[in-house]
This record gives structure tokens, C-alpha cells and sequence, in this order.
């Protein structure tokens, strides 16, 4: 019995054994079928009420991770002796047992360990010592009926001694899992015999493979799950810094010194008796939070999702402070937690690496390139190819020296010593003295703006706890999680990725990815004040107020510091203050709209500062997490970037708009090669509006569906753009009130969800409307059965076949866990923003059929729609309308202004989901 069961607390509240096997010997009758039916039935009960215990425990002490864990793997402990001997004693009695049926039941893997959350897999071995007598395969089915029908998972297997060393031989999976091994019951001269070959054949000799072979398991666990510790939804069991990464540490232990339980690893001296503290410390609040996932989802859950957050934050008993939610609190104290399992993996390695790894191979970091042992080390010296110290009280001696470890190590291409690492981060207090000190922000700055790889080294850097230090404003956002959907990463992590895509923008490695930006970042003149701005543009968040008008003061302050000139500091601080400028204008305006454009460059005022808020906008993009930069959103900003360079160029009066309409319609007659009528009667059916509203291509597309459709009062046409990541479906129909919600409640319906979309009414009454789409992953829809359910459900809305409503209310919402976030709608309305329109934008939760409901407000309202600009971030939707009044000119009415507000917020809410039938 593992001894922390020995501390486990009133025991027999948990599971009262030997009244239950009281209860199993009381049991009458001799058919085995209905015995084992009524001995599973008392079992079961008991595991209930265990259940019941465990989880009370749980609610009172809510941070006793490993005492919980340890008391869900002794209650199974219990429950499996009890049936062990129910099974061999009542059902399957043998009475004069041969050599051959001897059976021992162990556990193995997580519950070998003694550690169980409420809902984890039950993993047990069945021993034999030799081939499988019918006794020994009676009593194992018997216990594997019994324990699935008590409701556990149960993973097994059943091997004889021979089978056993074989398999473990061939497969580390199962050498691991009999790593941890333990005697749960049966006959124990078995497990001894079973413990000692494993030793002396499976494990003699093997050491540095092992080690190998589980850091290699552990770096591709870590990419599956997106090699980083601060992903704002982590999984506790499996993400880097999380469960498994201390496990890892134990196995490598338990496998390398034979040690049997954590505290053992600090007499090996792997750790110290302070790290083994930050040891138990991590596994101890790892563990609390699974066990919390577990019980409120009552299954194995091991994702620290948004709503459960929340909760366990709650359970945890943390409180609200200024400035910070206690759900903020929680999981800034669980990334600091799961920073510590990465600095107590360092040092593990850096022990291991002396003694295990074999000659020129090392068990640590990847090195950050092939770089040289520079001659002139200014003191540090190289230490198996790697910096090291030649003394503890070197940085103490000279505090600078903390910066210039990492600025020797990017210069050089070196990995830092994990020791070195450790006495860096003792000392890291020791930056707060060399603030001011000139060689040393030179030194940072050469790191942040490395042509090499800043990203890495500032993220050690990080680590080490000196970054934080030294730049006290990022010190502030180091583990701090944005709560929302949107934000993937931790803001000093999302800060340290957007440097290193700055970075590989620069050497041109994107270029694919990003050709515009790619190709201006050779035009960049003031690249450190870019490199500076990326630092700061996040640095001010979650101090109570706007973070961009905050990060510009901290810019003000920062940069003279750091040696930058009064012109770089200067447009450090406008970056920073206007970095959400070039994304809330693409995304959210309409850019065919030239008071749009022009707006935009009055802001800007400069190429140089266009070119620089374009690189920053991209990487602060791509940065939020996996999947948010898209094909549409590069087209956009491009769209954006051209659009006002040419502004800054050439001035606004350059190109009027009847020039712009003329030069359309002169590309357009080239495309499509129709004679003089058949063009003129094309030009004579469309407004003007609609020539500067649309890109040549769709101008194309849109001739191609009006000549096809000829007298017909509907044509549908979809075209997936791969370039562009999304889907053009353009519907040409006879205009009536509600088209345009209707069809958006049915591209809603067949599972797309509209990024933009622009509406026109032709001169003799038809409808040209042209949407752009995606499918639910933020990629076009391409399928052929996908376009014509699209196409189908459009047709049936429009032909009102069945109750639009009715399907809307009848699809499952597909972000329930958006939920978590209190999201008040919010309508803004904007009479400034364009010459021609009402612009109105609307913040509200996002969820199907969003857009659909607006616009039946809008219908409602009596306006027209003559564009829709939809923008998601994480649970947040921004819909942005351009209406005018059914006359065509703007709202200016005060009265009625507030009628649409009214009407759009009510929407907003979900409150009330109504449609025309």
C-alpha cells in the first residue's frame, strides 16, 4: 500500500472493508450468476457512498489534491481485494490449487501511484505464472464483469511472467505502466517474483534508453498539445506543465535510482529540498484542480475549459481583488504553477544529462542553432556545449551579467545551462539594481531585436524570471490570462510569439503566409521602434482602463530607458495607441466606402507608420492562438494597405469617384468580351453604388449569374475562393422587404457563418446580393453536397417553405461554453464614419443566426441594408451595418435612431427570435 495512504485520514469512511466482507460472506445460495449479481450490488453501494465521502472531503478542503487522489485510488483498492476474494472464495473456489493457479491482481500506471481522480481509468494486470489455467480465466472475466458493471472504466490486462518481461521489453507504453506497478491482492510471492525480473531484465541496462525514449513520448506530447504552458484552456493531465510532465520526472527517477516515491528524488539528488517542495506543491494544486474537473463534469475531463474555470475558481475558494476576477487570479496562479514543473524539469535534465546521456547527446533543451564556443565569454564559461557560471555569486558580483547571459546566448547560437538557469532565477531580484544601467538595456535591446531568434531566447529569458524583472510592465502581464475566447496564450506569451513572427516575417520565412508584408518589411526604417512597439502593445492590460492609451504612456516612459531616439519613441507610442486601428478598420467598415479610406490615412498620416502598423497588426493577428489569421483577413488588410498607400501617395483627389466607376466598367467589358448592347443594357441595370462596392472578380461573376438567369425571379450562384478563404454565394432575386434576412437565416441554417456581405437593387427592381462565407472551421465552403444544401436552403427560405424560425430554434447552439462570458449587447451608431450612410455596429454574444435576427430588427426598423461587415473574436461578434432610410438617405432622426437601438438590442440579447412566416 503506497505510504500516502497511510496518512489518509478516517479511512474507514471512505470504505468500511471488513463490514462489507461481512456482508459478502452473508450472502446465501450457491448459483454463481445470482451471487455474483447480489455481491456486485453490495459493491456498488459501497462505491457510492465512497463516492459521496471522497467528494464532501473535496468541497471542505478544496486544495487537497493529493490526499483526494489518494483516497479514490485507495476505495478502489478496497473494492478490488473484496471482490478478489468474493470471486475466489464464493464463485470460483478451488480447494486443492495447484502450482499453475496461482493469480495476483496489480495496478498499474496512474493508479499503481496511488492517484485516482473521482472519474480516471481503472488500470490493473492480472499475473500468471505460467499459462492461463480455466480457473485463472474464470475469476479474471468474473472481476471484469463486475467492475464494468459497477460503472468503472477499466483498462486491463492479462499476461503470464514470461509475456509480461516480453511485452515490456518491446514496448516502453507498458514498461512505464509496470514501472509503477503495485501489489493490490492475490498471491504475493507471484508479484515478488514478477518485481524482481522486471528489475533484472527489463530494466537492468536500460536506463539511458529509457530516458531517451520518454523525453522524446513527452516532446510530442507537448507539440499535440501546442508546446506551450500557457494556452489560456490548458489540459491539466496532458499539456506541458502539466500532470504528466511531473509524472515523467518520477518515471525517469523510479527507473534511473529505483526511488518509490517523489520525496526519494531529493536523497538521489535530483531535486533539492526546496524544488521538491515546489514539486509536491505543483502536483498537489495539479491534482486538486483535476479532481474539481472531474466532479463537476462527473466523467474523465481533464481541459481546463472557460466555464469550468469558473467554477473551480469559485470551489478553490479564490476571491476577486482590483483589477482582477477571481477566475483571473486561479489561473494566473495555475500558470505560475505550471512554470515551475518547466523549471524543475530544467535542473532534472541538467542532473540526468552528468551521469545518463552519452557522449556529445544531452537530455535538455534544443540548442537554438549550431553556433560556435565563442572565444570571449566575459567571464561565463561553456559547459558541454552549453553557458554556464564558473561561480554561484557570479551575477551576483555583477548584476549586468543576468542580461548578458541571454544576449551571449542569442549572439552565439548557445543553449543555456539548466544549473545556470536555476541560479539566474534565484538571482533575478538582482535586475531591479541594473534598471538604469545603459550597457545593460543595450544588451536587452540587441536581444529583443536579434536577427537571429528573439523569440527563444526571450522566452528563456522569461523563464529565468528576469525578463519580468528587468522590465517591470511586463513583469506585470507574466502569466496574466485575457478571459475570453479569443486570446489563446497568456499575454507575456502571446507578446514572445508576435516577436518571434516579427522575426520570421523579417527572414522572409512567411512569406507564403504574408507576400504583402513580407515584401514592405525591406522599406522599414525605424525596425527598433517595430521590435519595441511589439513588446508594448499588450503590456498596460488588465490595469483597469484602456490599454492602449496606457501602453502608449508606458512607451513614453520605457523607450528613452532602453536608448531609443525621440523620433523612435514617438512612434513606439502612436503603434501602441492606435494597434487596434488597421483590424477594426478592415474588419469592421466597409472599404469600399472612401471616407473609410480616407479616414483611415488621416490617422495614419505617414507611409512609414502604414508599413509599421501593417507588420504589427499582422503578428498581433497571428499570435492570438492557432486558426485565428485567415486567408480573409489578408485580403482584407491589403485590400486596406493599397487602398491608403495610394491615399498617402498621391493624395485623395487623385482618383474621383466617377474615374474609379469608369475604370470598373472599362476592366469589366474586357473580361467578359460581350458586344456594345448586351454590355450598355448591363451598365444601365446597376446604380452606381454597386461599381464602387465590388472587386473586378465578383463584378465578373455577378454579369455571368444576371446573363444566366435571364427573366427567372431567382439565380443562385456559389463560388469557393481558396485564395481568400471563404466562399462567394451571390442570389439574384426579385426584391421584397426581409430578402436579406431571410437569406441569412438560411446560410445560417445549412452551417456557414457570414463575414461580409453586400446588398443592390438594380434599376428595374431585382436584388443582386453577394455574401461571403465560411464553414464553421473558418475555411470555404467547397464540398458539392455542402453548396447545394446552401443553395436549397436559401431557395426554401425565399420561397417560405416551412417556418425559418422553427429550424433556427431547432439547431443546437455550437458554443455553449461562450456561456461563461457576460456579455452585455452593445449598439453604437455613427452618422460621421461615411458620407452616404448610417453606420451602426453591434457587440454582442456570438451565436447562430446572429446576423439572421439583426437584420429582422433592421427589417422591422424600415431601413435598408447596403452592407454587413461581421467580425468574431472568441465569444464576441461585431456586426456592422451601412443603412440608409427607404429613401436613401442617411438617419438623422434622434427619435428614430433610438427606435433602431431598441429594436437591435433586443436582438442582440436572444431574447426574443422572431421571423416573417
Amino acid at each position: 500500500m503506497p505510504a500516502r495512504f497511510d496518512s489518509l485520514p478516517q479511512r474507514r469512511a471512505i470504505i468500511d472493508r471488513r463490514a462489507i466482507a461481512d456482508a459478502l460472506t452473508a450472502l446465501e445460495g450457491n448459483d454463481a450468476v445470482a451471487l455474483r449479481a447480489a455481491g456486485t450490488a453490495l459493491l456498488k453501494t459501497a462505491l457510492d457512498a465512497g463516492r459521496v465521502e471522497i467528494g464532501r472531503r473535496l468541497i471542505e478542503h478544496p486544495s487537497r489534491g493529493l490526499e483526494i487522489a489518494a483516497a479514490q485510488a485507495f476505495l478502489v483498492d478496497q473494492l478490488i481485494r473484496l471482490l478478489y476474494d468474493f470471486t475466489t472464495q464464493r464463485l470460483y473456489p478451488v480447494h486443492n490449487p495447484t502450482a499453475a493457479e496461482r493469480l495476483t491482481v496489480i495496478a498499474v500506471g496512474g493508479y499503481g501511484r496511488g492517484e485516482m481522480a473521482p472519474y480516471s481509468d481503472v488500470d490493473i494486470g492480472f499475473l500468471t505464472p505460467w499459462k492461463q489455467t480455466a480457473w485463472a480465466e474464470q475469476v479474471i472475466e468474473s472481476m471484469l464483469y463486475a467492475l464494468w458493471d459497477l460503472g468503472l472504466k477499466v483498462g486491463h490486462s492479462s499476461r503470464s511472467l514470461d509475456e509480461m518481461v516480453r511485452q515490456a521489453k518491446s514496448d516502453v507504453t507498458i514498461r512505464t505502466a509496470l514501472l509503477e506497478a503495485r501489489y493490490v491482492w492475490g498471491d504475493q510471492p507471484l508479484y515478488d517474483e514478477a518485481a524482481r525480473r522486471f528489475k533484472v531484465e527489463v530494466q537492468a541496462d536500460t536506463v539511458r534508453s529509457f530516458i531517451a525514449e520518454k523525453l522524446a513520448e513527452r516532446n510530442a506530447r507537448h507539440k499535440r498539445q501546442g508546446d506551450t504552458r500557457y494556452a489560456v484552456e490548458p489540459n491539466v493531465k496532458e499539456a506541458k506543465g502539466g500532470l504528466r510532465d511531473l509524472h515523467t520526472l518520477f518515471w525517469i527517477g523510479k527507473y534511473a535510482y529505483n526511488v518509490s516515491e517523489p520525496g526519494e528524488l531529493v536523497e538521489a539528488g535530483l531535486l533539492s529540498r526546496a524544488e521538491y517542495r515546489q514539486f509536491n506543491r505543483a502536483e498537489n494544486f495539479l491534482w486538486a484542480v483535476r479532481c474539481h474537473l472531474h466532479s463537476i463534469a462527473r466523467r474523465a475531463e481533464d481541459r481546463l475549459t472557460f466555464d469550468m474555470q469558473s467554477e473551480i475558481a469559485r470551489r478553490m475558494r479564490f476571491a476577486d481583488r482590483t483589477g482582477k476576477s477571481k477566475v483571473e487570479r486561479f489561473m494566473h496562479y495555475y500558470f505560475l504553477q505550471a512554470k515551475r514543473v518547466g523549471d524543475l524539469t530544467g535542473v532534472f535534465l541538467a542532473h540526468l544529462d552528468e551521469k545518463f546521456a552519452a557522449r556529445g547527446r544531452r537530455f535538455g533543451l534544443p540548442m537554438l542553432g549550431r553556433g560556435r564556443a565563442p572565444r570571449k565569454l566575459h567571464g561565463f564559461v561553456i559547459e558541454r556545449g552549453r553557458l554556464a557560471i564558473p561561480s554561484d555569486d557570479f551575477f551576483r558580483t555583477d548584476p549586468v551579467r543576468l542580461v548578458e547571459l541571454f544576449a551571449l546566448a542569442d549572439q552565439h547560437a548557445l543553449e543555456i545551462h539548466p544549473l545556470t538557469m536555476r541560479v539566474a532565477a534565484r538571482d533575478a531580484k538582482l535586475a531591479d539594481d541594473i534598471r538604469q544601467e545603459p550597457r545593460a538595456n543595450a544588451l536587452f535591446l540587441d536581444v529583443l531585436t536579434s536577427p537571429r531568434d528573439p523569440e527563444t531566447v526571450l522566452r528563456w529569458m522569461n523563464e529565468a524570471g528576469v525578463f519580468g524583472r528587468f522590465i517591470p510592465d511586463f513583469g506585470r502581464v507574466v502569466a496574466q490570462m485575457q478571459f475570453d475566447m479569443y486570446h489563446h496564450y497568456t499575454v507575456d506569451e502571446h507578446t514572445i510569439r508576435a516577436i518571434g513572427l516579427l522575426s520570421a516575417i523579417e527572414k522572409q520565412t512567411l512569406a507564403d503566409d504574408h507576400p504583402l508584408a513580407s515584401a514592405v518589411f525591406d522599406q522599414i526604417v525605424s525596425r527598433r521602434a517595430l521590435y519595441v512597439a511589439v513588446l508594448l502593445h499588450d503590456i498596460a492590460k488588465g490595469r483597469g482602463g484602456d490599454h492602449s492609451i496606457l501602453g502608449a504612456e508606458v512607451a513614453h516612459r520605457l523607450c528613452p530607458r532602453l536608448g531609443l531616439s525621440d523620433a523612435e519613441t514617438e512612434a513606439v507610442a502612436w503603434l501602441v495607441r492606435y494597434h487596434l486601428l488597421m483590424s477594426a478598420t478592415a474588419f469592421k467598415r466597409d472599404l469600399s466606402d472612401f471616407k473609410t479610406i480616407l479616414d483611415f490615412a488621416e490617422m495614419v498620416q505617414s507611409p512609414e507608420r502604414l508599413r509599421l502598423l501593417l507588420l504589427l497588426t499582422i503578428v498581433d493577428i497571428r499570435a492570438v492562438g492557432p486558426g485565428v489569421w485567415n486567408s480573409w483577413k489578408r485580403q482584407l488588410l491589403t485590400d486596406l494597405y493599397e487602398s491608403a498607400e495610394e491615399v498617402l501617395r498621391l493624395g485623395h483627389k487623385q482618383k474621383g469617384r466617377e474615374e474609379r466607376i469608369a475604370a470598373k466598367q472599362a476592366n469589366l467589358r474586357v473580361t467578359l468580351g460581350w458586344d456594345e448592347a448586351k454590355f450598355a443594357a448591363l451598365l444601365k441595370r446597376m446604380p452606381d453604388s454597386y461599381w464602387v462596392a465590388e472587386p473586378d472578380e465578383v463584378l465578373a461573376q455577378n454579369a455571368h449569374l444576371v446573363d444566366l438567369a435571364g427573366a427567372a425571379q431567382l439565380s443562385i450562384d456559389t463560388r469557393p475562393d481558396p485564395e481568400r478563404g471563404a466562399t462567394l454565394v451571390s442570389v439574384y432575386a426579385a426584391d421584397h422587404p426581409g430578402l436579406f434576412y431571410r437569406i441569412a437565416g438560411a446560410i445560417s441554417l445549412a452551417g456557414g457563418n457570414i463575414i461580409d456581405a453586400r446588398i443592390h437593387t438594380t434599376r428595374d427592381g431585382m436584388a443582386l446580393d453577394n455574401f461571403v462565407v465560411q464553414d464553421p472551421m473558418g475555411g470555404p465552403f467547397e464540398d458539392a453536397m455542402q453548396l447545394k444544401r446552401l443553395r436549397m436552403g436559401i431557395e426554401d427560405a425565399l420561397a417560405a417553405r416551412g417556418r425559418l424560425v422553427d429550424k433556427l430554434l431547432a439547431k443546437p447552439l455550437s458554443r455553449p461554453r461562450a456561456t461563461a462570458f457576460p456579455i452585455a449587447p452593445n449598439v453604437l451608431i455613427e452618422n460621421k464614419a461615411s458620407n452616404r450612410f448610417t453606420v451602426i455596429e453591434v457587440n454582442a454574444r456570438d451565436r447562430p443566426a446572429l446576423l439572421h435576427q439583426l437584420a429582422h430588427a433592421l427589417f422591422d426598423s424600415k431601413v435598408t441594408i447596403h452592407s454587413a461587415h461581421v467580425a468574431t473574436y472568441g465569444e464576441r461578434a461585431v456586426d456592422t451595418f451601412y443603412l440608409t432610410d427607404l429613401t436613401g438617405d442617411k438617419i438623422s432622426n434622434t427619435t428614430r435612431l433610438r427606435g433602431i437601438e431598441r429594436r437591435l438590442l433586443v436582438a442582440a440579447s436572444g431574447e426574443k427570435l422572431r421571423t416573417a412566416a
